[in-house]
């Protein structure tokens, strides 16, 4: 069975909670497989945290639906402020998801990281 997730793209702004859906976003990738926090989360962390690549990401429109998602995952940056990323959990395309995590690249691997080599 596939875990499917988006991993959507955000500028980080006052007055926008890491914790909420944000209005606006600049790009979003669509991922069949193993989109849950213990996978996804730390590809996107470790990627962020010492670049390292991610395989089997679909770039996609901001605009194109999925209605059979797991997981939206929000990367919040911009110049002069530490990354954030925001992970919510459902099914369908994402209304009702509710946000599962907040928090800096490091504070995921620490929530998620199933054993303790160095790969995850």
């Amino acid at each position: 069975m596939s875990t499917r997730a988006q991993v959507r793209f955000a500028t980080r702004e006052d007055g926008v909670s890491f914790s909420e859906h944000p209005e606006k976003i600049h790009v979003q990738f669509y991922v069949q497989y193993d989109g849950y926090p213990e996978a996804l989360g730390l590809h996107i962390a470790k990627s962020i945290s010492s670049i390292k690549t991610i395989r089997g990401w679909e770039i996609e429109h901001v605009q194109d639906q999925h209605g059979d998602l797991n997981y939206i995952y929000y990367i919040w940056s911009d110049y002069d402020k530490s990354t954030w990323i925001s992970i919510f959990e459902g099914f369908g395309n994402g209304d009702d998801f509710e946000c599962i995590f907040v928090g800096r690249p490091d504070k995921l691997i620490g929530k998620y990281k199933l054993n303790t080599n160095e790969d995850g």
